[in-house]
């Protein structure tokens, strides 16, 4: 069997190549002439697949190592008999700890209380709800708005306007939809962006387009009192450097890149591949995954429970160092910009998950017991 495959992928060997040879290509480079032989594509987010791509190559089944299907002409897929694969949740638990990291950014810098505020999550599927689950476990007021979840379901989730009414941080976690009955394609344009609450946080760890990113630049140029958060951008790899210059975070689609969530990614592909052929998994993620460089903390009981959330969340992620390296490659020409967020990609650091992290806890303290439970960490 003949797999292309985006070079970024993790453990592709480890994985595929009991399946057959593996050609490997920038994300960005795989075209049609690329495809043309291949019976298995394996790619993430940056390669579009469509009719375009695959018309008339020998591929039957695409795998992307991702939770986002956007770049992905499903429509096509059908109609041709081509099968596929993503890997919903496999790195939702990395954007929770970057969300995380951002919000104790933000608090530092603006002098507030965490727990003071209400937050807004907007799209709560398997990131979003893992984030609800975790701001909640903390005692936090948290809005959810899920449109497509509420018809299906019914439930405690609440409008888009109240959304933008009541909360002082909300936190995009949507799949970008252009059409359809619930497109979210520029959801926030720049009629709900002007409805922002005075000093409010926006955190967008989605799609870049889930944004409108002109409307937001003029509002950010007009009202310093709005505090945001990027990751994801229109036109990635290019991104408006004007707008990154009035984010208080900005870094180059990152927020899922933590190391589990990337060989969670292939892991999960890889078994659909395996189902997809009709045989029996061999290899295993358990096996491969390397241990983290921090194993356990440990806490007294006499901790001041907002020093403790900020020690046990940058134990493991800080944002901070990311938005420097982002803000260092928004350099020189537009050709260089793009290829510099391209490589922080390619060349991102090993990051791990605060789930893997153990806490233990020096004496009865019911409040630490619970923040260290809510985040998700193991409790000692």
């Amino acid at each position: 069997m003949q797999i292309v495959a985006d070079e970024n992928i993790p453990l592709l060997d480890e994985f595929f190549a009991g399946f057959g040879e593996i050609r490997r290509l920038p994300g960005r480079a795989i075209d049609a002439a690329a495809v043309a032989d291949a019976e298995l594509l394996l790619v993430r987010s940056v390669t579009r697949v469509d009719r375009a791509l695959l018309d008339g190559s020998s591929v039957r089944f695409v795998g992307t190592c991702t939770i986002g299907t956007d770049h992905l002409d499903l429509d096509y897929f059908a109609r041709a008999g081509i099968g596929w694969a993503s890997a919903p949740g496999c790195n939702a638990r990395g954007v929770v700890d970057y969300v995380l990291g951002s919000l104790l950014l933000l608090a530092e810098q603006q002098g507030v209380e965490l727990a003071t505020r209400t937050y807004g999550v907007v799209g709560a599927g398997e990131v979003g709800g893992r984030l609800v689950d975790v701001l909640r476990g903390l005692g936090w007021r948290v809005l959810v708005c899920d449109p497509p979840r509420q018809l299906a379901e019914g439930g405690d989730f609440v409008s888009l306007e109240q959304v933008l009414a009541e909360c002082d941080v909300l936190s995009l976690h949507t799949p970008l939809e252009r059409a359809g009955a619930q497109p979210t394609h520029h959801l926030f344009d720049a009629r709900r962006l002007a409805r922002l609450k005075p000093g409010a946080w926006l955190i967008n760890a989605s799609r870049g387009a889930v944004v409108d990113n002109s409307a937001l630049r003029e509002l950010l140029e007009q009202r310093g009192d709005l505090q945001v958060v990027l990751d994801v951008w229109e036109g990635e790899p290019q991104v408006d450097v004007a707008l990154a210059g009035l984010c208080r975070l900005a870094t180059p689609h990152i927020a899922g890149y933590s190391l589990d969530g990337k060989l969670r990614g292939t892991a999960q592909i890889y078994s659909a591949v395996c189902a997809h052929l009709g045989c029996t998994p061999t290899v295993s993620l358990d096996e491969l995954m390397p241990a983290p460089w921090l194993t356990e903390l440990s806490l007294e009981a006499a901790a001041d429970p907002a020093w403790a959330l900020a020690t046990v969340c940058r134990a493991v992620y800080d944002p901070r160092r990311d938005d420097a390296d982002f803000r260092r490659s928004l350099r020189g020409d537009t050709a260089n910009q793009r290829a510099a967020f391209d490589a922080l990609r390619k060349h991102y650091p090993m990051r791990r998950e605060i789930d893997g992290l153990s806490v233990q806890l020096q004496g009865d303290a019911p409040q630490l017991a619970q923040m260290i439970k809510a985040l998700g960490a193991t409790l000692r």
